[in-house]
């Protein structure tokens, strides 16, 4: 097992709105400083939204998208994982744009459908800021986040062309099999990254014994690869955990929780950073810098990025 730990910081993600915390980071600048804070806490990578900067409503922007990695380039050497998720209900060809725009040394990539369910959140919030937060969540309700195998094929494509390493989301045991299905077609290209996320409603449960099962099932189905783990809420911390005793990498921030601890907000990326940095620590591993991720990872570097 490796004693250096890949550390990704998911700085806001198109999950949380405004209304539920006054620490997610909106404008460019916010988010651009929460990158660098994190980076300073000991993340390599950074997993990159960009939201409207007036409503917080999550956008695609490329000239966001710019802003934000233009400001960290500036200050940092981090590690940007841009997302191809995008907002819930954006088309593959809005999620996608931002990959050939940058060009980005990783992009995430979600490898199957789900009912992606935010809805029970809507009614625990009294009073919305923005129009647009109670709608969003509550759409969720009937909403599938899709991802065909026609609009796969087209993400590993563009994602191969620009040089940008595809971060594989897994987010139940079917979609390993999608995984294993394109790299027998040739589209996806090892060796891999794949994400495990746990604990959305509509995936896998956040558990130990789901993780094990995971691992275990990827093996058989891909062979080897680099692996990390995030997980909603409440379980962000304790799958990160045991994913550090099973050699594997972690992702904590913002997108995945707005807590540090039981009812405790956190009112930064780089707090919980910070916090898996100490656990990681009690175990003997230490946080890879973004250049021995990139090492980890094969990613193209820095100086091959557009921004």
């Amino acid at each position: 097992m490796s004693t250096k730990v890949i550390v990704t910081a998911a700085i806001t993600g198109s999950i949380h709105i405004p209304s539920q915390t006054p620490y997610l980071p909106i404008k460019p600048d916010e988010i651009a400083d929460e990158v660098v804070k994190a980076h300073a806490a000991g993340a390599a990578v950074a997993h990159v939204h960009v939201r409207d900067p007036q409503t917080g409503k999550p956008d695609q922007s490329i000239e966001l998208f710019q802003e934000v990695a233009c400001k960290v380039k500036a200050r940092c050497d981090i590690a940007l994982c841009v997302t191809t998720g995008g907002g819930l209900g954006m088309s593959p060809e809005e999620r996608i744009k931002a990959v050939p725009a940058l060009q980005p040394e990783l992009a995430s990539f979600n490898t199957g459908s789900i009912n992606f369910a935010l809805y029970p959140a809507a009614s625990k919030i009294k009073e919305y800021k923005f129009g647009w937060e109670k709608d969003y969540l509550q759409m969720t309700e009937d909403f599938v986040f899709t991802n065909t195998f026609k609009s796969l094929k087209y993400f590993c494509r563009t994602m191969n062309q620009y040089g940008t390493k595809p971060e594989l989301e897994i987010y139940d045991v079917a979609m390993i099999n999608n995984a294993a299905h394109l790299i027998e077609l040739g589209v996806l290209k090892k060796p891999l990254y794949l994400q495990f996320v746990m604990g959305i409603l509509g995936g896998i449960p956040a558990s130990t014994e789901n993780l094990v099962f995971l691992l275990q099932t990827a093996r058989r189905q891909i062979g080897d690869f680099v692996w990390s783990v995030c997980a909603a809420g409440r379980h962000q911390m304790p799958m990160c955990a045991a994913a550090l005793t099973l050699g594997g990498n972690v992702r904590v921030g913002l997108e995945d929780s707005m807590y540090l601890g039981k009812g405790v907000l956190a009112k930064s990326n780089a707090e919980q950073v910070e916090n898996i940095v100490r656990i990681a620590r009690d175990l003997s591993l230490e946080p890879a810098t973004s250049n021995e991720a990139r090492e980890i990872l094969g990613l193209k570097g820095l100086d091959k990025v557009n921004y």
